[in-house]
């Protein structure tokens, strides 16, 4: 036999044998490790290498590479994820120069740009990244610079991530949800887009938001990254400039509006709770118009919630409570404080509703006490007031259309109503209604000054002037507005005009304020972060039907507003630090999950079932109640101190519940 003939025998018989092989692996699966647990892998070879869910890179061990078909795919050397983690860290401070698109792009929009490239690979080493740098990359993935990615997301656009439910795929999201290929998901964060931070009606761009979010909830809550899902609904946009843009991405009409909106949210809803009943939804920036009326919508029937009217309310109540303990006072006389509120959208009415209801239950919680709460508050519809002067003069609105709200004002939004000041008040105060915010200030002399406008500048130097002759020891200036070109003033002009004793906090990031011979102005910032993924871990824990107002108050009364220890608020710090993210879920968690039982909501999780859910609660209370607390703390290797068991101010012994939970729950693997 010659041997081209022999030659071609083996060939063919080696072909037969790789075909064979091949058939048997595709109906294979192989298991990996991630993140210390085994994974079921359905994919091989490069298919492993371009799936940023499973992909290690260089991190694959040898036996991995054979198990996949990975040898020979890559470098011979294999680095542990530290080392790949340290070559990204120095490459992102050498690359973030390199990958900014001239002068005009942002610093921050360039390592957003790098880190995205990373997700788009490498969803692991991602993650790693960010828990492990969190305070320095969560305004990166986050606010503020979440706010440049939405305005720029058609040209950031590269690799599609989450799901797009638009107006013209109605009477289809049924067939169209079964497209995503997860079984199991635990969080949606969705979005309308036409309320974008502070930026207004940004279309489809607005994925860009929920996309951020959910990165926090993985970074913070440890919520498995392949069963959280971003998803925009599409109803057009009445941004011009996007309509007329030719490379926008979303539908270029103008928005639903009415029934047929509410229809196509209605269908959303409907499929996404067919094929996942558990899953929890997160509504982020819809427009007030819609906010309210869609959280009233479903509420009742899905484990949803709204973050702008809820996550921001449940935020800016620890802030204010925290605000009174620095001044001196006792958390009981915050319904003594005098509050003007300057922003009637969403998030301001959100965070009205939350306080008056705070106030009420701690002076009786009857009808009396929400009355008495409600004149606690003066409210100025910002937006309009900053432009009053050059409406007036164009003759565009009267002065009855802006300003201080009052029962006096024709059309008043509904949802405000109930804070509009009654006429007989406002005139023993010097008031009339639409007084502009520094008359109102004048003469109110509030203790706190709260902004949730987003109004760039709206406390101005008059404004700030006003707030001096505040009747507090104290003054609180809340510039919550995001980003950070719409907060309402800077900690700087606070400091420098009202004055060194004040306490300051903002929505987005800012430096702390040099005050000189050694003392500082500290900047506490009051972000939903430091609720939002806390009340989703809660909430799925609990396996709670609904998401009850008493689990958001729990959330930001029982916890945020008592972490901070009593030298720190003396200080004027308010909020914790941003690195302390994931205790701090960890203890939103567990108060969630405690008022979720409280109010007999809970279902359980898994195998763990309500009557064994409330079963740890009862236990939980009676360690508190004896001394067996100190012995359990010590069989369990828990930190504990006898100190720890002050009933307002704890923070250890708050996550007891939580942590016995987690013995049963967590320590199963969340991420399983």
């Amino acid at each position: 036999m010659s041997n081209f003939s022999r030659q071609m025998r083996l060939s063919s018989s080696m072909i037969r044998r790789l075909h064979s092989r091949a058939a048997d692996l595709s109906s294979r699966c192989f298991t990996t490790m991630e993140g210390h647990r085994p994974t079921i892998v359905h994919k091989r070879s490069l298919d492993i290498l371009h799936d940023p869910w499973f992909n290690k890179g260089t991190a694959f061990s040898m036996t991995e590479r054979d198990r996949l078909d990975l040898r020979g795919l890559l470098p011979p050397n294999v680095m542990s994820t530290e080392q790949q983690i340290e070559r990204f860290m120095d490459d992102l401070k050498r690359l973030a120069v390199n990958a900014r698109d001239g002068p005009s792009d942002p610093y921050a929009l360039a390592k957003w740009r790098i880190l995205n490239r990373l997700h788009d690979r490498n969803e692991t080493m991602y993650y790693k990244v960010l828990i492990a740098n969190i305070e320095e990359y969560a305004p990166i993935v986050y606010t503020p610079t979440v706010g440049l990615v939405c305005q720029n997301y058609s040209g950031l656009f590269r690799r599609p991530r989450g799901m797009y439910f638009s107006a013209a795929d109605r009477g289809e999201m049924m067939s169209m949800v079964y497209n995503w290929p997860a079984d199991q998901v635990d969080m949606i964060v969705v979005t309308d887009g036409s309320r974008i931070l502070g930026l207004g009606d940004l279309g489809v761009q607005g994925i860009g938001i929920a996309i951020g979010k959910l990165d926090l909830y993985v970074a913070a809550a440890g919520i498995n990254p392949q069963r959280v899902l971003p998803v925009m609904i599409d109803v057009g946009t009445n941004n011009e400039k996007l309509l007329k843009d030719p490379l926008y991405l979303g539908l270029q009409e103008h928005r639903l509006d009415g029934d047929e909106y509410i229809a196509v949210v209605d269908e959303f809803m409907e499929a996404v709770f067919t094929r996942w009943p558990h899953v929890i939804v997160q509504f982020e920036d819809f427009q007030s118009k819609w906010a309210f009326k869609l959280l009233q919508r479903y509420r009742d029937t899905y484990r949803m919630f709204n973050d702008d009217v809820q996550g921001t309310a449940g935020v800016a109540i620890a802030g204010l409570l925290g605000a009174v303990r620095a001044q001196g006072k006792p958390m009981i006389d915050f319904p003594k404080q005098k509050i003007v509120v300057a922003g009637a959208g969403s998030a301001g009415i959100g965070v009205l509703n939350a306080a008056r209801k705070t106030m009420a239950r701690m002076i009786g919680n009857n009808e009396s006490a929400f009355e008495s709460a409600r004149s606690q508050f003066w409210v100025v519809d910002a937006k309009v007031s900053k432009l009053i002067t050059l409406s007036l003069l164009v003759g565009m609105l009267s002065a009855s259309s802006s300003g201080l709200i009052t029962e006096e004002r024709e059309n008043v939004d509904p949802d405000a109503l109930p804070f509009a000041r009654k006429t007989k008040e406002i005139r023993r105060q010097g008031l009339k209604e639409g007084a502009s915010l520094a008359e109102v200030v004048r003469e109110v002399k509030p203790d706190v000054l709260l902004g949730l406008s987003a109004v760039g500048g709206l406390f101005s130097e008059e404004v700030l002037e006003a707030l001096k002759a505040s009747t507090s020891t104290r003054p609180a200036i809340f510039a919550m507005s995001n980003p950070t070109k719409n907060a309402e003033c800077t900690p700087e002009e606070a400091f420098s005009i009202v004055g060194d004793n004040i306490i300051f906090a903002s929505g987005s990031p800012f430096n702390d304020v040099d005050l000189g011979n050694g003392l500082i102005g500290h900047c506490n910032q009051g972000n939903n972060m430091y609720l939002f993924p806390g009340i989703g871990l809660g909430t799925l824990l609990s396996g709670s039907r609904v998401i009850s107002d008493g689990m958001l108050q729990a959330a930001a009364e029982w916890y945020l507003a008592a972490y901070m220890t009593e030298e720190e608020v003396v200080k004027g710090v308010i909020y914790p630090s941003i690195s302390s993210i994931r205790n701090i879920t960890k203890e939103v968690a567990a108060a969630v999950v405690k008022e979720a039982i409280d109010e007999d909501l809970a279902e359980g999780y898994r195998d763990m079932d309500p009557r064994e859910l409330r079963k740890l609660s009862q236990v939980y209370w009676s360690l508190m109640q004896s001394n067996l607390l100190s012995i359990w703390c010590f069989l369990s290797n828990f930190p504990y101190t006898p100190d720890s068991l002050d009933a307002d101010s704890s923070t250890q012994s708050k996550t007891l519940f939580l942590h016995f939970i987690m013995l049963k729950v967590i320590s199963q693997g969340l991420n399983n």
